[in-house]
């Protein structure tokens, strides 16, 4: 489930007076109820969006809310209207309540009921939709029908119950997106990765376990742990009838290849991927993949760069969904601040990969300034 937040305040807090000001002269939607600001020249105070002409900096006060203001003599804009909520606000409740309403169906509502519900025109509820949650209503609503698939397989009489049950109205159309979806098909899903193939290694590395699994079409899992016959254990839980076969030679070279990259980033990873998701996942990771070693981005920056701005959160649950460790990287994204948040190997090995990449790129570029 995409989850979404309704307010900006916890990448505004704390922001010193500069940061205020500078948000206030880009006129920056998103500090919007984090804080206002007031003008003494003119008793009002206001959005950081205001439209209304910039006043100059030494008749500015900052105020971390509308109370405050008040209390200190100002009176709301009537242009920006800072006593109502933030339209970003009424647009994340109404698109929480539009996602409410796709999970709680089997059949897909049409896009004009979707959007009478939120008050808004259909093209309006479309594009804020896909602006909040980084996919569009019909994607959304495929992606959950696919998770109760998924759930429902191993319990249904017949796999074409299982995804009739789930709402879909076309077996045609759910096998043709399936693999993706499910990572097999949905009758090896259903007994537990039957007849699947799944070559395997385990391994160690400088930051511990290393595990590397992957299928005909190439690597779908690199799982760092502490203890190996967990990480084995949690592989075959996943699959619990798909046949597990050890490396041949082909495929030591890339375990080794992996191991190499974690201890020599310099050298890159370049390996055929099964790369499984739903399309927000894959358009996520597929950003990941293109922030070289050396660097990182901020979950606000990759929403950015997928074309969905208001889908930080969203962002986050794919980073963490992926199983995929450095080939996919999400230990490159940290917090807008910088800091690092949480990785599903744990923090340490985290930052510990991003030191390694730093520092392996620093000889690269003192070399290139002296050719």
């Amino acid at each position: 489930m995409i989850s979404m937040k309704t307010s900006n305040q916890s990448r505004h807090d704390n922001l010193s007076s500069e940061e205020r000001w500078a948000a206030v002269t880009r006129r920056d939607k998103c500090a919007d109820g984090t804080f206002y600001y007031s003008v003494r020249t003119t008793g009002v105070y206001c959005q950081p969006s205001c439209p209304s002409r910039q006043a100059l900096h030494e008749n500015v006060a900052f105020h971390d809310s509308c109370q405050a203001a008040e209390e200190a003599g100002f009176r709301p804009c009537k242009r920006c209207q800072p006593t109502k909520a933030p339209l970003a606000d009424k647009h994340a409740a109404a698109i929480t309540k539009a996602c409410r309403a796709l999970e709680a169906t089997d059949s897909l509502p049409d896009l004009a009921s979707l959007a009478q519900r939120a008050g808004m025109s259909p093209f309006h509820f479309h594009r804020v939709f896909k602006a909040t949650t980084g996919v569009t209503p019909k994607a959304y609503a495929a992606a959950r029908r696919a998770q109760r698939v998924r759930a429902a397989l191993p319990h249904s009489d017949t796999v074409t119950a299982a995804i009739f049950d789930a709402g879909f109205n076309s077996t045609g159309r759910f096998y043709a997106k399936s693999s993706n979806l499910l990572g097999m098909t949905p009758t090896q899903l259903r007994a537990g990765g039957s007849n699947a193939s799944i070559r395997f290694a385990v391994g160690e590395c400088s930051l511990g376990s290393i595990l590397v699994a992957a299928t005909v079409k190439g690597i779908c899992e690199i799982s760092f742990g502490d203890d190996p016959d967990g990480l084995v254990r949690e592989l075959q839980a996943r699959f619990p009838k798909a046949k597990f076969v050890g490396g041949d030679h082909a495929f030591e070279q890339w375990v080794a290849k992996v191991v190499g990259f974690i201890e020599a980033p310099q050298r890159g990873l370049d390996l055929p991927l099964d790369i499984r998701g739903t399309a927000f996942q894959q358009r996520v990771w597929q950003a990941l993949q293109k922030i070289p070693p050396g660097s990182t981005a901020s979950y606000t920056e990759i929403a950015r760069r997928i074309g969905a701005p208001a889908a930080v959160r969203a962002v986050g649950t794919a980073c963490s969904s992926n199983v995929i460790a450095v080939a996919i990287p999400c230990h490159r994204v940290v917090r807008s601040d910088g800091s690092l948040s949480g990785y599903r190997w744990g923090v340490a090995r985290k930052r510990a990969l991003l030191e390694r990449e730093a520092k392996s790129i620093k000889p690269q570029i003192a070399a290139h300034k002296h050719t």
